[in-house]
């Protein structure tokens, strides 16, 4: 794993740091000619200034669904652990709000996971069909989801519980609050609904999510 150091040197560069701040302003996934328009910089500077942060753990990289001839194109958002050091929230900072509006507002974890989940920003990746979306925003809550579907059915096994510490001294709501999120991330796409959480042992991860397709076309 990356250490503090090696982050703080790759933020060191000024025109990388831009880049990772301009990433977590945006809140969304972007690629390569999105950064080059905006920086004016020539895209192999970018790509190296981006294979700096990911190597440092501050940023992802993941395959755009194809669209044509051609490799995908590359997308990047902040990694999902990345801490609020670098100017971003960081995990536990987003489990203390959610658990903070339960107490104020006095709604249950579920429905204040869901009202997180769909307020998510998706950006383009509206354009993505409804699986590829919802698994990419999983992704992004630091997840790590794997998808298994059969039809209209859709299962994701989430390799990595984002809060293990926590949903061992409260597993009922931690663990409610990500199946409303979950929810909340499929109504926000469109087109998946949530159905059930099968929690597992989080120092062990490997809860499941079951939902399905609500558009048959889409099978």
């Amino acid at each position: 794993m990356p250490t503090l150091q090696i982050q703080a040197r790759a933020l060191g560069d000024p025109t990388r740091h831009e880049i990772f701040q301009y990433i977590a302003d945006v809140d969304a996934a972007v690629d390569v000619a999105e950064l080059t328009a905006h920086f004016e910089l020539n895209h192999n500077a970018i790509r190296q200034h981006l294979a700096r942060l990911v190597d440092a753990g501050l940023l992802t990289e993941s395959a755009a669904p194809p669209t044509g001839r051609g490799r995908p194109r590359l997308r990047y958002a902040v990694d999902p652990s990345t801490e609020s050091r670098w100017g971003v929230t960081g995990p536990y900072e987003r489990l203390a709000m959610l658990l903070t509006e339960i107490l104020r507002s006095g709604d249950s974890p579920v429905e204040v996971g869901r009202r997180a989940g769909s307020r998510q920003r998706l950006g383009e990746q509206l354009r993505d069909e409804p699986v590829t979306s919802f698994v990419e925003q999983l992704a992004r809550q630091g997840f790590e989801p794997v998808l298994r579907r059969r039809g209209n059915a859709v299962d994701v096994t989430l390799q990595t519980c984002p809060f293990a510490s926590a949903v061992l001294t409260d597993p009922d709501t931690v663990c409610e609050l990500h199946l409303g999120l979950a929810q909340g991330v499929a109504e926000a796409v469109g087109g998946i609904v949530v159905d059930e959480l099968e929690p597992k042992d989080p120092r062990r991860a490997h809860c499941r999510l079951r939902g399905r397709l609500t558009d048959a076309t889409d099978a």
